[in-house]
């Protein structure tokens, strides 16, 4: 009973909790497992994603899973933590039984203690890292002050709360010292970060200071939101080198109909003169932004404006969705879902097919030019790497030809740029 598979589900958010929790476990005599597709211990730990339905029935389906893997005696215990968990707990226990123990979003310590009693050792900030080692996401902060219409995490989250700027610059030299060089910085408002502690936004100097620890190569910033943007965030990232010129910043909509019902507390004016500035207070960003379509009340004169926005705007990197109502959310209680569903995905794959126009032009015009990239892994012929306007896992990759040079994964190096597709590039090594 000593080995736990941990399996994460959901984003980057949750992956770092269950990191925490594994080393928490690992200075308690455990050996830790991560997404395995073949678990051979005999406790098993589900982590849940409660945001979306997709999300929930793959949550609910991991835990069914290995529901039946205990009733057929192929695991002892299971465990399930996690953003499902928090919100929906009540209904889950009386549904699978078969669970020995569950826990919402930020009581999942407890799960140690009720495996050990009271005696274990508490081990703060030795997280056990499950991405290559030359990479980590870093959460500055949990919940959500915002209050925007369709979205239910500040209902499983709860209110906007920063980690203390000391543990985070601690944890950042603890895994710098133990090989990581790359730092995904995650927050579901990172721009709002210290805002709860004294009233004033900290990010810039969070993140001023995070560039300066030694051995801290890059530094990528996730989920900015566009009111009240933080100009000096921006001279950061042009004096900081090791700041990536990328910022992910979800914009959902254009239209002024769409974003006030929404609840998004900006205008179509604003939007387009934040996406101005940010191209011109750092020449050469990569934004990536998340778009909506088939929100409630969306026109088509609405999403023509999206389209046109897009257009306009050539983000380098969009992810796109159409709109799932959730329960106990602005928008489920005072608004009638009433865009058909073949309506919403004829409007999001003419979004799509536009954006993918735009990411084969963007990355077109890197041909030639010269890349420092990382490398990731080698997958068959090729070693996989990423330039800095690319983050792990859903941004495009640079692929090497593997037979021409032998490359070192976790290694930086200077690229050509020779050929692209509509997502990811080609290179060959500069000797």
């Amino acid at each position: 009973m000593k080995t736990i598979d941990f399996i994460s589900l959901g984003c980057s958010k949750n992956l770092v909790d269950s990191e925490t929790l594994m080393g928490l476990m690992d200075a308690n005599g455990y050996q830790c497992t991560h997404d395995s597709d073949n678990p051979q211990g005999e406790i098993v730990v589900v982590n849940t994603c409660g945001f979306i339905n997709d999300a929930k029935e793959e949550s609910i389906n991991t835990i069914l899973e290995f529901a039946q893997a205990k009733t057929e005696g192929k695991i002892k215990k299971l465990f399930v933590m996690g953003c499902l968990s928090e919100r929906y707990l009540a209904e889950l226990e009386e549904e699978i039984p078969e669970v020995d123990g569950w826990y919402g979003k930020f009581n999942y310590k407890q799960l140690l203690r009720d495996l050990n009693g009271e005696d274990f050792n508490v081990c703060e900030g030795k997280r056990h890292i499950t991405t290559p080692k030359h990479y980590a996401y870093i959460k500055i902060s949990e919940g959500c002050d915002r209050h925007c219409a369709y979205c239910a995490i500040p209902l499983i989250t709860g209110r906007h709360q920063s980690r203390p700027m000391e543990d985070i610059l601690d944890e950042v030299r603890y895994l710098v010292s133990q090989g990581t060089k790359e730092f995904n910085v995650i927050a579901q408002e990172l721009t709002y970060y210290g805002v709860d502690i004294d009233g004033r936004q900290h990010i810039a100097e969070l993140i001023e200071k995070m560039a300066d620890i030694e051995g801290v190569e890059w530094i990528r910033l996730h989920y900015a939101y566009p009111t009240h943007f933080l100009w000096d965030l921006m001279r950061v990232m042009r004096e900081k080198k090791n700041v990536c010129k990328y910022l992910d910043i979800a914009l959902q909509h254009i239209s002024d109909n769409m974003l006030s019902r929404m609840r998004r507390n900006v205008t179509r004016q604003e939007t387009y003169e934040l996406v101005e500035r940010l191209r011109k207070e750092v020449p050469g960003i990569h934004i990536r932004t998340t778009l909506m379509v088939g929100f409630p009340g969306e026109t088509e004169d609405d999403f023509n404006e999206l389209i046109e926005f897009t257009k306009w705007a050539r983000f380098e990197r969009m992810g796109a969705f159409s709109y799932s109502e959730e329960e106990g959310t602005y928008s489920e209680k005072n608004y009638e879902d009433d865009i058909p569903e073949d309506v919403k995905q004829r409007r999001l794959d003419k979004l799509m097919r536009v954006q993918q126009n735009i990411s084969a032009e963007l990355e077109a015009d890197k041909i030639g030019t010269v890349q420092r990239v990382i490398i990731d892994r080698r997958e068959g012929d090729y070693f996989i790497g990423r330039t800095e306007y690319c983050s792990p896992e859903v941004d495009p990759e640079v692929l090497i030809q593997a037979e021409d040079t032998p490359l070192a994964i976790g290694e930086f190096y200077d690229v050509r740029i020779t050929d692209s597709e509509e997502f990811d590039l080609y290179a060959t090594v500069i000797e």
